[in-house]
């Protein structure tokens, strides 16, 4: 799967940068209709203008390269504001912030895989988080299968 997310970066951030947009990340969601979800992101914002655009672009791509067997439905978005992280640097940039991630991997004692917690480093690839309950755990980005910030209502996030 990682190999895939790969590829469909190599194959799809060159366009959509020269359109003036940044790739934050790629989802193919395979469970029910299968989709593939592309966020993007400029400075400006993102309007539905944009989704169509890029929507337009990378649908051309896909449809000459056909890197992705079978049906699927694409969607374009903005990360929006419980915005999804997806690499090293999503991390770094969100220092202090509140999150939820789930790991691939479930803890060897207590079975879990989700947390929330306020990130407090990512370093050489390791993301440290204060969890709720106080304590800290670390967990490599690899072994992170989702993570997204967390809106608290009331509370102002910094980003």
């Amino acid at each position: 799967m990682a190999d895939r997310q790969d590829g469909l970066y190599a194959l799809l951030e060159p366009a959509i940068v020269a359109m003036g947009y940044e790739l934050v990340g790629i989802e193919h969601i395979q469970s029910g209709t299968p989709v593939l979800r592309i966020y993007i992101e400029q400075a400006e914002g993102i309007s539905v203008d944009d989704c169509a655009r890029v929507s337009h672009q990378v649908s051309g791509i896909l449809d000459v390269e056909d890197p992705i067997p079978g049906d699927y439905s694409l969607e374009v978005s903005s990360p929006g504001i419980e915005r999804p992280l997806f690499c090293a640097e999503h991390y770094e940039r969100f220092i202090g912030e509140r999150i939820f991630l789930q790991s691939r991997f479930a803890d060897v004692l207590s079975g879990r895989r989700k947390y929330k917690g306020v990130i407090m480093a990512c370093e050489a690839g390791v993301v440290r988080l204060l969890l709720d309950n106080g304590e800290e755990e670390v967990f490599p980005v690899e072994q992170i299968a989702r993570a997204h910030l967390l809106v608290e209502l009331g509370k102002k996030n910094k980003h």
